[in-house]
């Protein structure tokens, strides 16, 4: 698949992180990438902490919403759907291993650690110049009707 899920699922999203809908946010765009999803996202001059360092809430967000969407990706493809499971997010990590710079595209890759049929556990590495400057661990779960997120990529 060469269009973004989010664009592809849930193009009237308005999520600050994912949807291609919020145009004040980061929209991000996730591809299938083996067993996980892999995303470039281009830091502006507003995503700074300080110059020329990324601000970590930036980078917590980055990895949250790719963490979402590769756990939304993998229980529909187990589960055998057409379109994925409204996801949220249970609970998640970041470790910050160095600063993130300003200027150079970050890659993030994610890949899925456990997997049932309502929820994923999902490991996440972002890089800089091929340097790891951050990883992430989250665990996503499907939600059910009655949840205020039941219709949100709708």
């Amino acid at each position: 698949m060469s269009e973004a899920v989010q664009d592809r699922y849930a193009p009237s999203s308005i999520c600050f992180g994912c949807g291609p809908a919020n145009e004040e946010g980061l929209r991000i765009k996730s591809f299938r990438d083996g067993e996980g999803l892999r995303m470039a996202f281009q830091s502006q001059a507003q995503h700074q902490a300080f110059p020329g360092v990324i601000n970590g809430g930036i980078i917590g967000a980055l990895l949250d919403c790719h963490g979402n969407w590769t756990a939304a990706i993998a229980i529909m493809d187990r589960l055998g759907l057409e379109q994925p499971l409204c996801t949220v997010t249970a609970q998640y990590e970041v470790k910050l291993r160095r600063p993130t710079p300003f200027g150079p595209a970050l890659e993030v890759r994610s890949r899925v650690l456990v997997l049932e049929d309502d929820r994923a556990e999902i490991m996440l590495e972002l890089k800089a110049d091929g340097e790891t400057c951050a990883t992430g661990r989250g665990l996503f779960v499907a939600v059910r009707e009655g949840h205020p997120a039941w219709h949100r990529w709708g």
